[in-house]
């Protein structure tokens, strides 16, 4: 895997961990899940710094943002008892289509 990859992936994964905490810090009224907060969204926009000297910022962005909303919507069903209707699901859908889309077919993409 290509280290950029690696970077993306645990910018992804920071800000999963942070988007978490955020429904977890209740507004900011707790302060530890709202210190994590700050912390998962430094370490993922500096991971993501490292992607931008390898993949162009729109693609990069898309797949941070899209793989983002997939494990949100993951970890709120799952931890949160949050549901989905069949138009977010779908929608969803459409999201990690786009996804495999750049990866598959875009020439700006980096492989």
């Amino acid at each position: 895997m290509p280290k950029h990859y690696l970077f993306l992936l645990l910018a992804v994964a920071a800000e999963t961990i942070g988007t978490s905490a955020l429904q977890a810090s209740q507004q900011f009224t707790r302060l530890w899940p709202s210190a994590l907060v700050v912390v998962a969204y430094a370490i993922s926009f500096y991971l993501l710094s490292l992607t931008l000297k390898y993949m162009p910022v729109g693609i990069m962005y898309a797949m941070w943002s899209g793989l983002g909303i997939v494990f949100i919507a993951l970890i709120g069903w799952l931890a949160f008892r949050q549901t989905l209707d069949l138009a977010a699901i779908i929608g969803i859908g459409l999201i990690l289509a786009g996804i495999v889309i750049i990866q598959l077919f875009s020439q700006t993409a980096t492989h």
